[in-house]
């Protein structure tokens, strides 16, 4: 199962204690104060990795703690510091703090954000040391490292991404031209998660389908129109089923402007689909129709493999020349 929003807690490190000690030296049971600082406690960033599917690992567990700073000793030294934890997240995550508002975005691979800082160390007796107090008996407890509750949304980092109405078609070409295995069916809905393909090394997501509303959470709602913010470039499958192809491009088109402008700008490509199910006067009349778009259209066919063929060419030298 594909997970792309994850709540979890986390903490970082106390600091170490502080603590009371003394110099012994022959004839001089307490030649000194010599109590060290305790170790800082450990700080907890998140990380970007290639996995897009990372979250699915935190499922069963989302609670993560740093280590705690380790108390100090005697002879003036001072304890080992806890050691930073890494969450690993998809690149493309955005990281929400609930409770202080904060928000960190990681848009490249292996790129870092620290969530919560650890807790620094008490002091020993040593610090406390002066001309008027040779002999502290004082020290202070570490601090605690902060704590608190994130969301992470993954937004999808592809290459290409494939919308449209339910029941468009993505699926069926998705895995005609990549190495996925979606599911497909006569029915709206099929998918329910983002789908991925490879091509040649171009990352090709099947999103959702998107119906009238969904800017505003109908359906499967904004939920999924968030994968599209973060596409090179879109292909909008179109079915020439439908009884009115144009009526239906152009709900898309609303609902893309809705949610984010910015995503009627990206490059987009149209692909007419189920040529085999409709008359040829009808693609020539929706072909026309969608003239003044100025985009390039392709029309493909269950029943034409090579019109499957020519797109995943004509998309292949583009994305090499992106």
């Amino acid at each position: 199962m594909f997970v792309d929003e994850l709540t979890i807690l986390a903490k970082a490190g106390d600091g170490g204690d502080g603590v009371v000690r003394w110099r012994h030296e022959k004839f001089r049971p307490m030649a000194g104060p010599s109590g060290g600082d305790g170790g800082r406690g450990g700080d907890i960033y998140v990380r970007a990795v290639k996995d897009l599917n990372h979250l699915a690992k935190y499922t069963g567990n989302n609670s993560f703690s740093a280590p705690v700073g380790v108390a100090g000793t005697g002879s003036s030294k001072t304890g080992k510091d806890g050691d930073d934890l890494y969450i690993d997240i998809p690149v493309g995550s955005r990281v929400t703090d609930v409770a202080r508002q904060r928000v960190f975005e990681l848009t490249k691979l292996g790129e870092t954000e620290r969530i919560l800082k650890g807790g620094g160390g008490g002091l020993g007796n040593e610090y406390f040391k002066s001309s008027t107090n040779r002999s502290p008996e004082e020290s202070t407890k570490g601090k605690k490292g902060e704590e608190g509750e994130f969301l992470i949304e993954v937004s999808l980092m592809v290459d290409v991404g494939l919308i449209g109405l339910p029941n468009a078609g993505k699926s069926t070409l998705l895995n005609s031209i990549t190495n996925a295995h979606s599911r497909i069916g006569a029915y709206p809905f099929t998918t329910t998660e983002p789908h991925l393909g490879d091509l040649y090394g171009f990352v090709i997501a099947d999103i959702p389908g998107l119906i009238s509303g969904a800017a505003s959470g109908k359906g499967l709602g904004h939920k999924f129109l968030r994968h599209i913010s973060r596409t090179k470039m879109l292909l909008h499958l179109v079915s020439l089923e439908h009884e009115d192809p144009i009526k239906e491009y152009y709900t898309i088109r609303e609902e893309l402007s809705q949610y984010d402008k910015s995503l009627t700008e990206k490059e987009e490509w149209i692909i007419l689909t189920k040529k085999d199910l409709v008359e040829k006067a009808q693609i020539e009349s929706t072909l026309s129709a969608l003239a003044k778009t100025e985009k390039r259209v392709l029309v493909i066919g269950q029943n034409d493999p090579d019109s499957y063929k020519n797109l995943q060419d004509q998309l292949t030298l583009h994305l090499r020349s992106l």
